[in-house]
């Protein structure tokens, strides 16, 4: 199963992964970080899946969300009739719930199940027993209650559940999974049909808020919906992506675990969301924001888990596969320990924003942001990772610089455009220091472009933002000579690579290649538009929203050569730059 093969339902609070052949293949139960319980996307069938379908069919005949919902439709058309399968995750009211509903539509339709629970990430083959009638696995600290319709008479055997079971037009015949800790009781029931109508309701109100009026509105409302599936609701975090080790290369090494909320992420997350309409995630966010960093400035972190916490240790997961043989399989992310300066500025540069678009002012997110400024000042000429968390050497990315000047950039502005009390005069000077560097260490004359880092002469996507943050003005020589440079050298079949990439890359110290990276591809369109090539950036976009799969979502990256989505799935990042692309093209 190709990883854009696979749709996405949610609650908020987690998610799962759904392929074209009517099986979930992965689920992270209670939470988007929690160890998964159907884990055959990093592994094997042993790992765990639910598998339904129509007997004798390997690939669903068609497939959509319901409207602006979340609700995936999966469409089986048998030579006897035609049946679909609604999948779900309702609002979240005391334990997760994940819901299909078969409907016959019609005819006669023979529909078959399978579920193998597994917890803690495959490994765990659970205890079963039935209780009131209905299947119940527990094990370790996880308990799974599966209550099916009278209909579907599930039978256990072989470390397995599994029916076959017949619906004719206008029959609906529900199954639920609900997950619960293992030392509490029976959970609370759901009425199914009910919770679709509930569900269907709460996404197409939310949807129905979005500003965007412009020719792409479908791929940006589709856009705004996954963003919001990626909300951790509790607290008002943010994932990167649902998933962790989905491969940048098919059998490379390059796989990590993005089940996380990095500031960056989530800041431009928030910045989509508002300037589509969207007021209340930002304050949920400010809110979590201020409890994940409080604490000292030089403690702050590049990510942190949903709930904010900040120890997140790296380890891999040996006895699954990887996808199609990617490994190593991992679970949390190293990448706490880095030093990312361009985090200062998405996060200042998001609060300046989340002001502007009416959010109130909060005295307490000014204090906390002018005591890291500060801190930020002194320490803003270090070397570091990088926006692409390299795992190499550190270096003065020019990246990272820019976004140290649009920190205090945004700084003077928020004194001086919105009123609030500062030092303004001393966050000017920081700002013009920081640029006369930048243009004086980070600049090639001799190619007239931008480089990755000061003196060297790889170039880097990244620099396409020049422009996008007004670091300089588009119709800048240094500008155009830069998003030249990179259309020359970064360039795969119409795509943008983040930077150069060999099989032993100096920069990273990671073997295997990767595929072009989506947002990079979105920065490349914005800034040929700014740059005066209007009709080349939205070719360029009209060709990127066209790789999105049949339901609307995008991975990290996409190969080339292989014409395939590769990375983690779907991916924040690609979707909060197909918005602000569609957002600026309009």
């Amino acid at each position: 199963m190709r990883i854009e093969d696979y749709a996405l339902v949610g609650d908020m609070q987690s998610a799962a992964l759904i392929g074209r052949d009517g099986s979930i293949d992965w689920l992270c139960l209670p939470r988007f970080d929690s160890p998964a319980c159907f884990a055959r996307l990093l592994g094997d069938e042993s790992n765990g899946f639910w598998h339904l379908a129509a007997v004798g069919q390997h690939t669903a005949a068609r497939r959509s969300y319901v409207g602006n919902t979340l609700i995936l439709e999966t469409v089986w058309e048998t030579p006897t009739g035609t049946a679909r399968v609604l999948d779900f995750m309702p609002p979240r009211h005391a334990s997760p719930d994940l819901v299909r509903v078969v409907e016959g539509l019609s005819g006669t339709v023979e529909m078959t199940t399978e579920i193998r629970v597994r917890f803690d990430y495959g490994r765990l083959v659970p205890w079963v027993r039935r209780e009131g009638g209905h299947p119940l696995a527990i094990g370790g600290p996880d308990a799974v209650w599966i209550h099916a319709h009278t209909d579907v008479p599930l039978r256990g055997g072989d470390y397995r559940h599994t029916a076959t079971f017949t619906v004719t037009a206008g029959r609906q015949v529900p199954i639920v999974l609900t997950w619960r800790p293992s030392h509490e009781g029976e959970p609370e029931h759901i009425d199914p049909l009910d919770q679709l109508e509930e569900t269907r309701l709460m996404w197409e109100e939310w949807s129905s808020q979005c500003r965007y009026r412009g020719r792409w509105r479908d791929a940006v409302v589709r856009s705004l919906i996954t963003l919001k599936a990626l909300t951790y609701k509790p607290t008002g975090g943010i994932v990167a992506a649902p998933t962790t080790s989905l491969p940048e290369h098919i059998g490379g090494e390059r796989n990590w675990d993005y089940r996380y909320c990095w500031l960056r992420d989530a800041a431009m997350t928030l910045d989509a969301l508002l300037r589509s309409g969207y007021v209340e995630e930002a304050g949920a966010w400010q809110t979590w924001l201020l409890r994940a960093i409080a604490g000292r400035p030089e403690d702050m972190q590049v990510l942190y888990g949903v709930a904010g916490e900040r120890r997140l240790p790296e380890m891999t997961l040996k006895w699954l596969c990887g996808y199609e043989g990617s490994r190593p399989v991992h679970i949390g992310n190293d990448a706490t320990d880095q030093l990312q300066l361009d985090i200062y500025g998405e996060v200042v540069d998001t609060l300046y924003h989340a002001r502007k678009q009416g959010i109130s002012p909060d005295d307490r997110a000014w204090a906390m942001v002018t005591e890291i400024m500060e801190f930020f000042e002194s320490h803003w000429t270090q070397p570091d990772e990088g926006l692409w968390e390299v795992r190499g050497s550190r270096r003065h990315f020019v990246y990272s610089k820019v976004m140290a000047w649009v920190a205090a950039d945004r700084m003077v502005r928020i004194i001086e455009e919105l009123g609030q009390h500062g030092e303004v005069e001393r966050w000017r000077a920081l700002r013009d220091r920081i640029h006369a560097e930048v243009c004086d260490k980070g600049y090639d004359p001799g190619r007239n472009t931008f480089t990755q880092s000061y003196g060297s002469r790889e170039l880097d996507a990244a620099l396409l933002q020049i422009p996008i943050l007004g670091f300089l003005p588009p119709d800048d020589a240094r500008v155009i000579g830069t998003v030249e440079a990179i259309e020359r050298e970064l360039m795969v079949d119409d795509l943008v690579l983040r930077y150069p990439v060999a099989e032993q890359n100096p920069i990273d110290n990671l073997r295997g290649g990767e595929g072009a990276f989506l947002a990079c591809s979105f920065w490349l369109a914005e800034a040929r538009a700014l740059i005066g090539r209007r009709e080349e950036a939205v070719e360029l976009f009209e060709h990127l929203v066209g790789l999105c799969n049949d339901v609307g979502l995008l991975a990290e990256e996409y190969d080339t050569r292989s014409s395939r989505q590769v990375g983690n799935f779907p991916q924040a990042f690609s979707h909060i730059h197909l918005i602000r692309t569609a957002l600026a093209l309009g």
